[in-house]
Protein backbone atom coordinates (compact mmCIF):
# COMPACT_ATOMS: atom_id res chain seq x y z
CA UNK A 1 0.00 0.00 0.00
CA UNK A 2 2.80 2.04 0.96
CA UNK A 3 4.46 1.22 -2.18
CA UNK A 4 1.28 2.45 -4.28
CA UNK A 5 1.33 5.76 -2.57
CA UNK A 6 4.97 6.60 -3.42
CA UNK A 7 4.40 5.44 -6.93
CA UNK A 8 1.58 7.81 -7.31
CA UNK A 9 3.18 10.78 -5.31
CA UNK A 10 5.96 10.34 -7.53
CA UNK A 11 4.13 10.08 -10.91
CA UNK A 12 2.29 13.46 -9.42
CA UNK A 13 5.62 15.35 -9.09
CA UNK A 14 7.14 13.76 -12.34
CA UNK A 15 4.33 14.26 -14.91
CA UNK A 16 4.29 17.81 -14.40
CA UNK A 17 8.00 18.62 -14.27
CA UNK A 18 8.58 16.35 -17.26
CA UNK A 19 5.75 18.44 -19.43
CA UNK A 20 7.17 21.65 -18.14
CA UNK A 21 10.73 20.40 -18.93
CA UNK A 22 9.45 19.62 -22.33
CA UNK A 23 7.85 22.68 -22.70
CA UNK A 24 11.12 25.09 -22.04
CA UNK A 25 12.65 22.85 -24.67
CA UNK A 26 10.31 23.20 -27.50
CA UNK A 27 10.41 27.05 -26.51
CA UNK A 28 13.95 27.02 -26.98
CA UNK A 29 14.43 25.05 -30.45
CA UNK A 30 15.68 26.80 -33.61
CA UNK A 31 13.32 26.63 -36.09
CA UNK A 32 13.52 28.17 -39.59
CA UNK A 33 11.75 31.59 -39.51
CA UNK A 34 9.23 32.58 -42.61
CA UNK A 35 6.25 31.33 -44.28
CA UNK A 36 6.08 28.43 -46.94
CA UNK A 37 6.28 30.37 -51.08
CA UNK A 38 2.63 30.86 -50.98
CA UNK A 39 2.49 30.56 -54.88
CA UNK A 40 3.92 26.89 -54.59
CA UNK A 41 0.27 25.67 -53.31
CA UNK A 42 -2.21 23.52 -55.37
CA UNK A 43 -5.57 25.02 -55.12
CA UNK A 44 -6.48 22.20 -53.99
CA UNK A 45 -4.34 23.05 -50.97
CA UNK A 46 -5.93 26.86 -50.97
CA UNK A 47 -9.26 25.50 -50.37
CA UNK A 48 -8.51 23.20 -48.12
CA UNK A 49 -6.72 25.87 -45.44
CA UNK A 50 -9.51 27.91 -45.92
CA UNK A 51 -12.04 24.59 -45.06
CA UNK A 52 -10.16 24.08 -42.36
CA UNK A 53 -9.79 27.46 -40.91
CA UNK A 54 -13.69 28.04 -40.39
CA UNK A 55 -13.50 24.60 -38.83
CA UNK A 56 -10.79 25.86 -36.53
CA UNK A 57 -12.78 29.06 -36.35
CA UNK A 58 -15.92 27.02 -35.07
CA UNK A 59 -13.70 24.96 -32.58
CA UNK A 60 -12.93 28.07 -30.95
CA UNK A 61 -16.48 29.48 -30.93
CA UNK A 62 -17.37 25.70 -29.25
CA UNK A 63 -14.68 25.92 -26.69
CA UNK A 64 -15.68 29.76 -25.72
CA UNK A 65 -19.85 29.22 -26.32
CA UNK A 66 -18.87 26.20 -23.75
CA UNK A 67 -17.09 27.60 -21.04
CA UNK A 68 -19.26 30.89 -20.75
CA UNK A 69 -22.30 29.21 -20.47
CA UNK A 70 -20.59 27.00 -17.81
CA UNK A 71 -19.43 30.31 -16.18
CA UNK A 72 -22.69 31.93 -16.01
CA UNK A 73 -24.29 28.64 -14.99
CA UNK A 74 -22.31 28.55 -12.27
CA UNK A 75 -23.00 31.87 -11.09
CA UNK A 76 -26.43 30.91 -11.19
CA UNK A 77 -26.39 27.84 -9.07
CA UNK A 78 -23.67 29.28 -6.54
CA UNK A 79 -26.28 32.37 -5.94
CA UNK A 80 -29.44 29.96 -5.78
CA UNK A 81 -27.54 27.54 -3.30
CA UNK A 82 -25.95 30.25 -1.24
CA UNK A 83 -29.49 31.80 -0.80
CA UNK A 84 -31.22 28.46 -0.43
CA UNK A 85 -31.68 28.09 3.26
CA UNK A 86 -31.09 24.01 2.89
CA UNK A 87 -27.52 24.09 1.95
CA UNK A 88 -24.16 25.27 3.42
CA UNK A 89 -21.79 27.96 1.44
CA UNK A 90 -18.70 25.55 1.28
CA UNK A 91 -21.06 23.07 -0.35
CA UNK A 92 -22.18 25.29 -2.79
CA UNK A 93 -18.41 26.73 -3.61
CA UNK A 94 -17.49 22.88 -4.04
CA UNK A 95 -20.70 21.81 -6.23
CA UNK A 96 -19.70 25.08 -8.55
CA UNK A 97 -16.01 24.19 -8.24
CA UNK A 98 -16.78 20.66 -9.70
CA UNK A 99 -18.83 21.60 -12.26
CA UNK A 100 -16.68 24.34 -13.78
CA UNK A 101 -13.45 22.53 -13.64
CA UNK A 102 -15.10 19.47 -15.88
CA UNK A 103 -16.86 22.33 -18.69
CA UNK A 104 -12.70 24.07 -17.99
CA UNK A 105 -11.33 20.17 -18.99
CA UNK A 106 -13.85 20.02 -21.97
CA UNK A 107 -13.31 23.41 -23.35
CA UNK A 108 -9.51 22.88 -23.50
CA UNK A 109 -9.99 19.79 -25.16
CA UNK A 110 -11.84 21.81 -27.96
CA UNK A 111 -9.08 24.54 -27.74
CA UNK A 112 -6.76 21.56 -28.44
CA UNK A 113 -8.91 20.36 -31.36
CA UNK A 114 -9.14 24.03 -32.95
CA UNK A 115 -5.14 24.53 -32.71
CA UNK A 116 -4.26 20.89 -34.46
CA UNK A 117 -6.70 21.91 -36.95
CA UNK A 118 -4.79 24.53 -37.85
CA UNK A 119 -1.80 23.28 -38.28
CA UNK A 120 -2.90 20.25 -40.17
CA UNK A 121 -2.80 21.89 -43.78
CA UNK A 122 0.93 22.36 -45.09
CA UNK A 123 2.09 22.79 -41.73
CA UNK A 124 6.06 24.15 -41.20
CA UNK A 125 8.57 23.10 -38.47
CA UNK A 126 7.57 26.58 -36.70
CA UNK A 127 3.92 25.55 -36.86
CA UNK A 128 4.28 21.91 -35.78
CA UNK A 129 6.63 23.23 -32.65
CA UNK A 130 4.01 26.38 -31.80
CA UNK A 131 1.55 23.51 -31.81
CA UNK A 132 3.70 21.28 -29.31
CA UNK A 133 4.14 23.85 -27.01
CA UNK A 134 -0.02 25.07 -26.71
CA UNK A 135 -0.83 21.41 -26.49
CA UNK A 136 1.66 20.64 -23.59
CA UNK A 137 0.92 23.99 -22.02
CA UNK A 138 -2.96 22.84 -22.13
CA UNK A 139 -2.12 19.24 -21.55
CA UNK A 140 -0.58 20.63 -18.24
CA UNK A 141 -3.49 22.38 -17.16
CA UNK A 142 -6.19 19.46 -17.97
CA UNK A 143 -3.74 17.43 -15.91
CA UNK A 144 -3.96 19.60 -12.77
CA UNK A 145 -7.71 20.29 -13.31
CA UNK A 146 -8.35 16.82 -13.28
CA UNK A 147 -6.22 15.46 -10.72
CA UNK A 148 -8.34 18.82 -8.47
CA UNK A 149 -11.10 17.36 -9.34
CA UNK A 150 -10.82 13.86 -8.44
CA UNK A 151 -8.89 14.67 -5.32
CA UNK A 152 -12.45 16.75 -4.52
CA UNK A 153 -14.89 14.07 -5.26
CA UNK A 154 -12.95 11.14 -3.66
CA UNK A 155 -13.05 13.74 -0.64
CA UNK A 156 -16.40 14.64 -1.25
CA UNK A 157 -17.25 10.28 -1.22
CA UNK A 158 -15.44 9.95 1.95
CA UNK A 159 -17.29 12.75 3.85
CA UNK A 160 -20.62 11.15 2.70
CA UNK A 161 -19.70 7.80 3.99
Amino acid sequence: MKRDLFGESLLNILLPLGLIFGLVLLLNLNVESGNPVEASQQPIELWLKIIVGYLAAGAEIAAASVIGLAVIRGIFVYFRQVFSSSRQHFDATEIVRLQLGRVLVLGLEFAVASDILRTAVAPTRQDISNLAAIVLLRTLLNYFLEQEIRQVEQSRLQDRE
